[in-house]
């Protein structure tokens, strides 16, 4: 066989998606959604379908399989990447009658009493996740994408990288989290040990380290802060590793926690992150600040929570009080 063979479609999706640096979750989204909408249309190839097409799946999407309007709204982002940066037919969309208006739901925030009787319905290392999530406003998985290196108990400090947008940022670290992290990091140390005296001890390491330094994957300061209990086999190198611990185990850990303290909200670790940043803004912190901590691209997200703050009870009394 003569000549480059041309990958096929979905496999194009995917090298684009790793050119462009997507995250490992968006490029299996993403790959999922093609894959439906290409299956909706009877298998027929993208570049012979256009806006109707994309509008009768939406509509789909909407009408009879039921989704919320952030779901519909995702299988979009994915449709139109695909024309943007895979086929190269750029396509301006606009809201039609297939595509669903979300409400704009206030995002879900404990008050400090709750927090506290929702960290103290957990233990073990999620507990220590969600404190982190709660205490320094990272998302769950930059939480467990931490590694050794990014905390510094001197300075009270984490390091987030690979976050939205490929950008490194700092964040505080909690003061009550500093002797029971160190605690932690002393059993996972074991736990690396342990693994390299049986040849397991290796690590993914971020892109840029990887290219400088391949023998660092075995170093204490590229583990994970939070590995997971199980081994895996890497499918190119065949070697046996730990990844980091998977976000539905603290996922699942906090839902019981919410559940035991009496509350009925459908709320999670996201609401532990939203209620960092009203806490903070509470306590006076600027909006400017909270927006690095939490590693927003654009201030008006964080004006979103800080809305909040200003919200009733906070100042202002219902007429009947006054009767």
């Amino acid at each position: 066989m003569t000549g480059t063979h041309r990958p096929r479609l979905l496999d194009q999706v995917r090298l684009t998606l790793r050119a462009k640096r997507y995250s490992p979750y968006t490029l299996k989204s993403y790959v999922a959604w093609i894959r439906r909408f290409i299956l909706f249309n009877d298998k027929r190839h993208p570049s012979g379908m256009g806006k109707n097409e994309i509008e009768a799946f939406l509509t789909h999407l909407a009408v009879e399989r039921r989704v919320r309007p952030s779901t519909q709204g995702q299988a979009l982002c994915a449709i139109l990447f695909l024309y943007r940066s895979v086929l190269g037919r750029p396509m301006e969309w606009s809201r039609g009658p297939g595509s669903a208006r979300g409400s704009r739901e206030l995002p879900v925030v404990f008050t400090p009493a709750e927090v506290a009787d929702i960290l103290g319905a957990l233990h073990g290392v999620p507990w220590i996740v969600a404190s982190l999530v709660y205490g320094s406003g990272l998302r769950l998985i930059e939480c467990l994408r931490l590694r050794v290196t990014d905390v510094d108990l001197d300075r009270l400090e984490l390091v987030v990288r690979n976050a939205r947008g490929a950008e490194v940022r700092r964040t505080v670290m909690p003061l009550l989290q500093k002797v029971p992290l160190r605690r932690h990091l002393a059993r996972i140390r074991d736990l690396h040990e342990l693994d390299a005296n049986k040849g397991y001890g290796w690590v993914v390491l971020p892109e840029t380290v990887a290219r400088t330094s391949t023998q660092s994957g075995l170093d204490w300061a590229w583990q994970w802060v939070f590995p997971a209990t199980r081994l895996y086999r890497d499918r190119k190198s065949g070697t046996c590793r730990r990844h980091h611990l998977h976000p539905s185990m603290v996922q699942r850990a906090v839902k019981r926690a919410v559940l035991a303290v009496g509350g009925d909200r459908k709320a999670g670790c996201n609401a532990l992150r939203n209620s960092f940043a009203v806490h903070m803004l509470e306590r006076g912190t600027d909006v400017r600040t909270v927006q690095q901590l939490l590693g927003h691209r654009h201030v008006g997200t964080t004006m979103a929570i800080a809305r909040l703050v200003e919200r009733p009870p906070l100042g202002v009394r219902s007429p009947l009080d006054t009767l």
